[in-house]
């Protein structure tokens, strides 16, 4: 009976080891990704004046961890820009964002983005306008980024790897050019390819970059001065001025 007894509390003891064991074992936690974004949208746009509605529901829509490398995951909605690989970036949230707003998008234009990069601006594009044209010249950026965007679902963007000094005449002209790196100054074909009453952003300059904002009225171009911004120098074949 004495032996009985004993087998019971050792069987016992085991099955207690046993759930303790799996009590403490630690899972991985998860990433709450949304959260991140409303706090972005709140702290780093809202805070900060971009207004529309329309881009601000496309940076809370476009799930920004997915356009950077798994190490840097965890930093995705941070205010600051994030390497992509290739001695690339990926803008910061805010620059994003005032960028897009002000090509002050209706939902029926046609884009030219310079520079895809991840995709990340593309993504935000294509939620806010009908049809994005993206230029990357580094290869591996332009064929992730396509392939990337096509899993995510985007129908309306086309991207091709080239030269962003010389456009995308075939599909010109456009009502909105965004360049994400900067030239040392706002290439002549890109002003071609801008249509009629089309608004284009874009930084320029070396040492000391400004944002710019052009706008094409009656064949005429008005440019206004928006910002200091540091972005990667544009590259490809182009003749100095």
């Amino acid at each position: 009976m004495k032996v009985f007894t004993l087998c019971l509390i050792l069987l016992s003891l085991s099955l207690s080891c046993k759930g303790s064991t799996k009590d403490y074992r630690a899972e991985k936690p998860r990433v709450d990704f949304l959260s991140m974004r409303e706090k972005m949208v709140e702290t780093q746009l809202k805070s900060r004046g971009i207004k529309d509605e329309r881009v601000l529901n496309a940076m809370l829509k476009v799930e920004r961890h997915k356009f950077v490398p798994d190490a840097l995951k965890s930093l995705a909605y941070t205010d600051r820009p994030l390497p992509i690989g290739e001695d690339q970036t990926i803008s910061q949230p805010y620059i994003v964002a005032l960028m897009t707003e002000l090509l002050a998008l209706s939902g029926n234009e046609k884009v030219l983005e310079i520079g895809t990069g991840s995709g990340y601006q593309a993504a935000i594009l294509a939620e806010l306008a009908k049809e994005v044209y993206s230029i990357e010249i580094i290869e591996t950026l332009a064929k992730e980024s396509q392939r990337l965007l096509k899993d995510l679902g985007y129908t309306n963007i086309t991207v091709k790897c080239g030269d962003g000094y010389i456009g995308w005449e075939e599909h010109a002209p456009f009502d909105a050019i965004i360049v994400t790196c900067a030239p040392p100054y706002i290439p002549e074909p890109l002003i071609e390819q801008l249509a009629q009453e089309g608004r284009m952003i874009i930084p320029v300059g070396t040492l000391y970059q400004e944002l710019k904002l052009l706008e094409k009225r009656d064949g005429e171009i008005e440019t206004k001065s928006i910002t200091p911004v540091r972005f990667v120098p544009m590259t490809g074949e182009h003749i100095e001025e």
